[in-house]
């Protein structure tokens, strides 16, 4: 056979490790071995394999091991031998699984998806400084294990700029950092099954893809708490007997409505009459345009409200780097959860964000962004004006998305699925509405898009809607 392997050529090849004091036999360990090499290939179809006086001397053997292990494979049809020949292999390799192929996933030519940051401008210069002067000053304790709260010095960042900018009464010792909300939300609702919590409610619509599966998985029951133009609905919440609620106060996601301090105070008072707990996701409030700052409601009630915050909007969701704070009872129940998740936040990244906002690195980014991200809504808005309308824009004053509601003559799925095909992306609110019913409405993230971008995405918006009212 033309360019067949000797047995010499191969003798080392056969890449037999024997496990002496193991307990399988040396002759299955010698069979597993050479039908491993046959199965990926590495002992090719036709290959001849040294004889087993020569295999047996390198092992160091006796020759009816060998024999045995031979003759079991050859049973098997992985090697074929005949009188005064060589040993050879059978079969090929295994052949490789057909890959799934899938349909590619259509990318929008104009995408205004949401819960963006605009991971461009993140402040590259400014972070690596804070890096330096981390692995330069850091003490060589802080790269050690330590509890699952996180470092000393971003607790004191975190809860210095919080009570400062935000309005909370935050205590270092009651703050504990996570990988993302979605990890805090995850430690929350762990503490709140150990507890005994039976029901967790949430704002209707609501983005609860972070928490709902959470939630459902660890058997909570989620319910829905209606949500009008003012954001939650106190009177729904005064039928509901939930253990807790999630939520984002400052600004409704993604209605964009703030709750007022009349309802505040009825959420906390309900919190208390009941003794549930608050968490308050407080995602995007650094970015206000038109009106003044509205402080969180842990500030008025540390001891009812989880406060939870996020890097993700502010500076890039890639940080991981998130923060609660937490009344004071249940710190120990959190971090215990947090230590069982993964044993704590990277240190690195903790302390050079404890440097960036100590050094107001933090605050200077957000002053460079704010009008960046007005100019963009402003820019949105004038383009629904002029194109669209019929649309009613709401949520407008702060964060980095918006919400158009639309006339009762559209159809929501018909716009964007309309849309879709041509490019656009745009979203529906229907898909986060936990009940049916409710107004029709489009969701639109402008933090990531070109004032020219914006414009030319509302002109093709106003096209799909010809399109849609005609049939």
């Amino acid at each position: 056979m033309a360019g067949k392997r000797t047995n010499s050529n191969l003798a080392g090849e056969l890449l037999i490790e024997l496990r002496r004091d193991d307990a399988v036999p040396l002759h299955r360990q010698i069979e597993a071995s050479i039908r491993a090499g046959v199965r990926s290939g590495r002992l090719p179809l036709g290959s001849s394999l040294p004889p087993t006086r020569a295999i047996a001397a390198d092992l160091g053997v006796s020759r009816g091991v060998i024999v045995e292990a031979y003759q079991q494979l050859v049973a098997e049809g992985y090697l074929t031998s005949r009188p005064g020949g060589y040993t050879q292999v059978a079969i090929g390799p295994e052949p490789a699984a057909e890959p799934v192929r899938t349909e590619p996933k259509r990318v929008p030519r104009i995408d205004f998806g949401y819960g963006r940051a605009d991971v461009s401008s993140f402040p590259r210069a400014a972070w690596l400084r804070s890096i330096r002067r981390v692995l330069t000053e850091a003490p060589n304790d802080r790269f050690g294990y330590l509890n699952g709260r996180g470092v000393p010095e971003l607790h004191d960042a975190i809860a210095d700029y919080l009570n400062r900018v935000r309005g909370t009464s935050a205590d270092p010792g009651d703050v504990v950092i996570c990988n993302g909300y979605a990890q805090g939300v995850s430690l929350l609702v762990q503490v709140l099954v150990r507890s005994g919590a039976k029901r967790l409610a949430v704002e209707d619509p609501s983005a609860d893809d972070d928490v709902r599966p959470v939630a459902v998985a660890a058997g909570l029951e989620v319910v829905g708490i209606p949500v009008d133009r003012d954001g939650v609905r106190v009177d729904a919440l005064d039928r509901t007997d939930a253990d807790a609620l999630v939520l984002t106060p400052s600004h409704q996601w993604p209605t964009g409505g703030v709750l007022s301090a009349e309802s505040r105070a009825a959420v906390l008072k309900w919190a208390g009459d009941r003794g549930a707990l608050v968490i308050e996701d407080d995602y995007d409030a650094e970015y206000r345009y038109d009106r003044a700052p509205i402080g969180a409601m842990q500030g008025l009630a540390p001891d009812r409200v989880v406060y939870a915050g996020t890097a993700s909007k502010t500076l890039a969701p890639g940080l991981r780097l998130a923060w609660l704070v937490v009344p004071r009872r249940l710190v120990g129940d959190v971090v215990q959860a947090k230590v069982a998740a993964d044993r704590g936040s990277p240190v690195i990244d903790q302390l050079t964000f404890a440097d960036f906002l100590s050094r107001g690195e933090f605050d200077r980014h957000l002053r460079r962004m704010r009008p960046v991200y007005r100019r963009r809504r402003d820019v949105l808005l004038e383009a629904l004006r002029d194109r669209t309308p019929g649309l009613e824009p709401a949520g407008i004053a702060a964060g980095l998305h918006l919400v158009a509601w639309l006339p009762d003559d559209l159809s929501e799925t018909a716009v964007v699925e309309t849309a879709a095909r041509r490019g656009l992306g745009v979203y529906g609110v229907g898909p986060y509405r936990m009940s049916g019913g409710g107004p029709g409405g489009l969701i639109f993230g402008y933090s990531t898009l070109s004032e020219r971008t914006i414009t030319d995405g509302i002109a093709m918006l106003a096209e799909v809607i010809d399109e849609v009212r005609a049939g």
